[in-house]
């Protein structure tokens, strides 16, 4: 049995299971977009870096949509 650990996304308290990955967060979110920006923790993190995040309680995960326009 998974345990769940508590992280807020989008300024939203979310129970997720431990060891959960950035991608499959990404995934179900439905945020996959070429140009998502992903911050935890206040920190940028590189698409070449999301299959290296492990996502630990408590951590405060931003999934931001740039729009762009005039």
């Amino acid at each position: 049995m998974s345990e769940n650990i508590s992280i807020v996304v989008d300024g939203m308290a979310e129970a997720v299971p431990q060891g959960l990955s950035l991608p499959r967060l990404i995934l179900l979110h439905q945020a996959q977009h070429k140009d998502l920006i992903v911050e935890i923790n206040g920190r940028f993190v590189h698409p070449r870096e999301y299959e290296r995040v492990a996502l630990k309680d408590g951590d405060r995960v931003e999934l931001i949509h740039p729009a762009f326009g005039g």
